[in-house]
């Protein structure tokens, strides 16, 4: 049974809630984490995710040739991140902390818990062309072998031996719906005890009531995610600068990241700041065997397929795959296209395809090497197959006649130019004549196969789309993903939430995304990719040092 008063609660069983209950019950301290959703969801949306971590200057960076730096990553960081409000002070803050912690201490304190990598660095968000602007100008997003449960697993570990101890209580299907507030201080959550539910992971739960509760706590965290499973919320949220809000995306969290616990705190008294600020993808595809509503996974490309608008015909430059993901979403939401296409061949799917998340990636997840190793026999990994077999969004065919045709049919009538589609393709391939050229495209992908890890895994040689020998040929249509909150709760560096003033909450603090990752913006504008489920390790950690240092 649970006690009615802890040394601190924890809202939200995700990674962030998980890190910062981990530490304080390590230290001896009471802890509660209450989560509304049952218990085969604990981890949250971590459990979901590839597992990618920004790391600076790694020995794994150094193995694969990679000269790194902190003084180079907080380049890339301020060129990425773009601040330019008042709001911005802690969060930029924040930001050099989190730098200096992937360079210094983070790998090591993961290690420690039994935590490694695949051993080669990918290269995400490769940015805008300039070197103090958007982008990674080296290699940083380091895959955690395990993907997104791997990296849960260490401070799963944790909270069950803490709960065996007596130490912390860990209570599923506890929905918070307010902070008490005595005197001006964070004193506990109300509530209410949901039904139970027996629904698999992710599945949208019951919403039923048992019971109210109500439990005191010297400290409280709100680590309870953002607003990516909230189309509403995000449409309310969305900034003008994009251009109109698009009326069909798909979601790419569990409906359960519905930014409830971001308004609860804001209730009590903390300031919320950035709330325009989010961060969607625009290679999303529908996913043919769902678990939440309008549920997407998102394409991590490599730089080869052609990307072309709803009408045919291609993005400018730099717009090139997996180099500037806001980028690109405010080309399309301007023009007031919710989507896109690639075009591309057995060839460049075969390398440069792989699907974000845990499920999306049998061999990482489930750390089998032998499966893993099949990577490099012919054929695309069998979960790209599969929605290439099965997914709404594919069209496959041996010649071009075919796949304009196949475009056309998943295309609203009368918005695809299929001669323009041609000429694109058309065009394109006349830039391979020579081993160089003004296509910038191409340009990017023989500067990418200079580096041993994307000429090894990553980027296919540079071939004609309409070479027989690399086909077939195959277009995919992309939709807009939600996905991440940028902004939310502004907190100082202990991880406590500020006022409208700028003053603590007494006993009130948040982590993770509810947190905007730290600060309430940690990643301005832009993200450089890997620094989610960092910046949910990294705040967690702060808050749970943070209080255990106070309570001495």
């Amino acid at each position: 049974m649970p006690h009615s008063r802890y040394d601190a609660v924890v809202v939200g069983a995700g990674l962030s809630g998980l890190v910062a209950a981990a530490e304080l019950a390590d230290a001896g301290r009471s802890v509660a984490v209450l989560d509304q959703e049952p218990a085969a969801s604990l981890g949250g949306q971590a459990w979901w995710s590839f597992g990618g971590l920004f790391l600076v200057d790694s020995p794994e960076q150094r193995r694969m040739g990679i000269a790194d730096s902190v003084e180079l990553a907080w380049q890339d960081w301020q060129g990425t991140a773009g601040f330019d409000r008042e709001e911005d002070a802690w969060a930029e803050r924040w930001a050099r902390a989190y730098v200096d912690f992937a360079a210094g201490e983070k790998r090591s304190w993961l290690r420690e818990q039994g935590v490694s990598f695949f051993p080669v660095v990918g290269w995400a968000e490769r940015g805008a062309g300039a070197a103090f602007g958007h982008g990674n100008s080296v290699p940083r997003f380091h895959i955690t072998w395990g993907t997104g449960p791997g990296v849960l697993a260490p401070f799963i570990r944790r909270v069950t031996a803490a709960q065996d101890a007596g130490r912390l209580a860990l209570l599923h299907r506890h929905r918070v719906d307010d902070l008490i507030v005595t005197d001006g201080r964070v004193t506990g959550v109300r509530g209410a005890v949901l039904t139970p539910d027996a629904v698999p992971r992710g599945v949208p739960s019951s919403r039923d009531e048992d019971a109210p509760f109500e439990i005191a706590a010297d400290a409280v965290v709100m680590a309870t995610g953002g607003i990516g499973g909230n189309p509403e919320l995000v449409r309310e949220n969305w900034p003008e600068r994009l251009g109109p809000a698009p009326e069909r995306m798909l979601t790419g969290v569990p409906a359960h990241v519905d930014g409830r616990g971001i308004g609860i705190a804001s209730a009590a008294g903390g300031r919320v700041v950035n709330a325009d600020r989010m961060w969607h993808y625009t290679e999303g595809i529908e996913n043919w065997s769902p678990v939440w509503p309008a549920h997407g996974i998102r394409i991590l490309p490599g730089p080869s397929s052609l990307w072309l608008d709803p009408t045919g015909r291609r993005l400018p430059a730099p717009l090139f795959p997996g180099f500037d993901t806001l980028g690109t979403l405010a080309h399309l939401t301007r023009a007031g296209f919710d989507h896109s296409w690639f075009v591309l061949t057995q060839k460049i799917i075969e390398k440069e395809f792989a699907l974000s998340g845990s499920e999306q990636n049998p061999d990482l997840t489930g750390k089998d090497v032998r499966m893993l190793l099949s990577r490099v026999l012919p054929g695309a990994p069998a979960p790209v197959e599969a929605f290439k077999r099965h997914g709404a969004d594919f069209v496959v065919a041996d010649t071009l006649d075919e796949l304009l045709a196949g475009m056309t049919a998943l295309s609203e009538p009368g918005v695809l130019d299929t001669a323009r589609v041609r000429d694109e393709i058309v065009w394109r391939d006349r830039e391979l004549d020579n081993g160089f050229g003004k296509d910038a495209q191409l340009t990017e992908v023989r500067g990418a196969r200079a580096y041993r890890g994307d000429k090894l895994i990553r980027v296919a040689s540079p071939h004609r789309l309409l070479d027989p020998k690399a086909g077939p040929l195959i277009a995919v249509k992309l939709h807009l993903l939600t996905r991440k909150t940028l902004g939310g709760l502004q907190t100082d560096l202990s991880g406590r939430v500020l006022d409208l003033a700028g003053a603590p909450v007494p006993g009130l603090y948040a982590a993770g995304e509810a947190a905007g990752f730290g600060g309430g913006g940690v990643h301005g504008y832009r993200s450089l990719e890997g620094t989610f489920l960092g910046g949910c390790l990294f705040t967690g950690l702060t808050i749970g040092r943070s209080l255990v240092a106070e309570s001495r």
